[in-house]
């Protein structure tokens, strides 16, 4: 800890800010510190001091990022966490309080969000000893540097402990180049979050970030890592409503026919199959048994959302011609298996790199559709393939769901035999559904129907795991639609320099 200043009008010699360490850690308000500590991380860009925060934080609370860093390690790092916002736009611009917060929620944790001007210092030493007092929260502070007399402007950097003798916030700075983590009173710090950010005129303020109560989805998710995600977010959760409420639906294939008919034509980016990758690291035709409980699990899952009475509708709807024909986009039915391979291990590339594939150009060659087997066990589909990104080449596997459903004709073309590939148009459509928010079908004027739709999309008596599903994707249509909410206007607390 030698090395910590203490921040006001003067700096105190390394045996003063030991004590303060000490008698903090004796009353118990360091217990974040270590996990954050253990995890701190120096921004790499002058801007990247929210991204830098928010990694360290995520990494401290274990939070799995569901996809692969480097090698086989699973880890949150700055270059991971473009969602909600280029990385482009924040080394030139920082990025604004609201989609730090959003951008937090998309990362998987639970956020609690403060602006000072709707909080008060009371409640804000309340956070702070909270979690001093615990490894299972962290602290996150958008402040202004100029109250500590410090060079630069706005900023944002973690809260690794509290010393409640002399009311003291531990700011673990992460422009470690610039300055060490220091004591600075925490009237003081309230002060410099209380300042008004001029190019928003909104105040600065604080994040509590706790790990999620519930694990992420295993088999959807809904992605904002493309523009697609704003025109169709708010499809869902603005349009539909609307176009229930102005439309006169008397079935539920008509229901049905109005929210699919009038999709986005990007929305095939907005839902993503989730798929397990693992490197191309031995020639062994055996799975491990990591990788075989969760692929059981997710064919687990698809089966239940197949087992819905609101998947058969939606089925009938997607094998119908005209449903069949509307957008190539929903089905891939009519593709030749090579295809489907080579789309399958770019979108398990997409999800290793944590980007988009549109964006970076991954080119998919020498794919191949294995059944492995292990004594005693079920065949296993595996597509392999080697990816090509620029001049780096890396063979990966994607471990591929069985979907038990038939697939039939698709206007005119020859059924193809892509079944079991993978979870097709019908089942992530009927997830998406499912996802939708209960006031969604309020508009539907004919009480019969609204019955009949309402008893569909209850999870209530669903299965465990489907359950966790749906609410897993309703939870992200709600955090999407707040961060739709910030994108458009509550662009606060740039930090454009450390």
């Amino acid at each position: 800890m030698i090395g910590m200043s203490f921040v006001k009008d003067c700096v105190l010699d390394a045996m003063e800010v030991q004590q303060l360490f000490l008698d903090a850690v004796q009353s118990g308000t360091m217990e974040g510190f270590y996990k954050l500590i253990s995890n701190f991380q120096t921004q790499s860009e002058p801007a990247y001091c929210g991204l830098a925060s928010l990694s360290m934080v995520l990494n401290a609370l274990a939070i799995d990022p569901g996809r692969k860093w480097k090698g086989p390690w699973r880890w949150f790092d700055e270059s991971m966490l473009d969602c909600c916002e280029s990385l482009e736009v924040v080394k030139v611009n920082g990025i604004s309080f609201g989609k730090l917060v959003c951008l937090a929620q998309c990362s998987g944790a639970e956020v609690e969000a403060f602006r000072t001007s709707h909080s008060s210092i009371d409640e804000f030493r309340k956070y702070v000893i909270l979690c001093s007092r615990s490894d299972d929260c962290h602290v996150i502070t958008s402040y202004h540097r100029g109250t500590f007399k410090q060079t630069g402007t706005g900023h944002f950097s973690p809260i690794g402990g509290y010393h409640a003798g002399k009311d003291l916030a531990l700011i673990l700075d992460v422009a470690r180049f610039k300055y060490p983590p220091h004591w600075v009173p925490l009237t003081l710090l309230w002060e410099a979050m209380d300042r008004v950010d001029e190019s928003t005129g909104q105040h600065r303020g604080f994040m509590l970030i706790s790990r999620p109560h519930r694990e992420p989805g295993l088999l959807y998710t809904l992605s904002c890592k493309d523009n697609s995600w704003v025109s169709t977010a708010e499809y869902l959760m603005v349009d539909v409503p609307r176009l229930l409420e102005s439309t006169n639906v008397n079935d539920v294939r008509r229901v049905i026919s109005v929210i699919f008919m009038s999709l986005p034509s990007d929305f095939s980016e907005f839902i993503k199959w989730v798929a397990e990758v693992r490197r191309s690291e031995d020639g062994g035709q055996q799975l491990s048994n990591d990788e075989k409980q969760r692929l059981c699990v997710k064919e687990e899952i698809l089966r239940q959302v197949q087992e819905t009475g609101l998947y058969k509708h939606v089925q009938e709807f997607m094998s119908s011609v005209n449903s069949c024909c509307m957008n190539k986009k929903y089905t891939c039915w009519q593709d030749s298996l090579p295809e489907i391979a080579a789309r399958v291990c770019c979108q398990g590339a997409e999800l290793m790199a944590g980007r988009s594939v549109s964006s970076t150009g991954f080119c998919c060659s020498q794919t191949s559709v294995n059944n492995l087997k292990a004594v005693g066990d079920e065949p296993i589909t595996v597509v392999s393939g080697k990816v090509v990104n620029g001049g780096i080449e890396q063979g990966i596997d994607v471990l591929v769901p069985r979907s038990p459903s038939k697939v039939t004709n698709c206007c005119g073309s020859k059924p193809s035999d892509s079944t079991g590939m993978h979870p097709a148009g019908s089942d992530v459509l009927t997830a998406l559904l499912l996802a939708l928010p209960e006031e969604t079908w309020s508009g539907i004027r004919d009480d019969m129907l609204l019955k009949e739709i309402r008893s569909l999309v209850s999870i209530e008596n669903f299965p465990t795991l489907l359950q966790e599903e749906v609410l897993h994707l309703r939870r992200q249509l709600h955090i999407l639609k707040k961060c739709q909410g910030n994108n458009l206007e509550e662009d606060l607390g740039l930090c454009p320099n450390p």
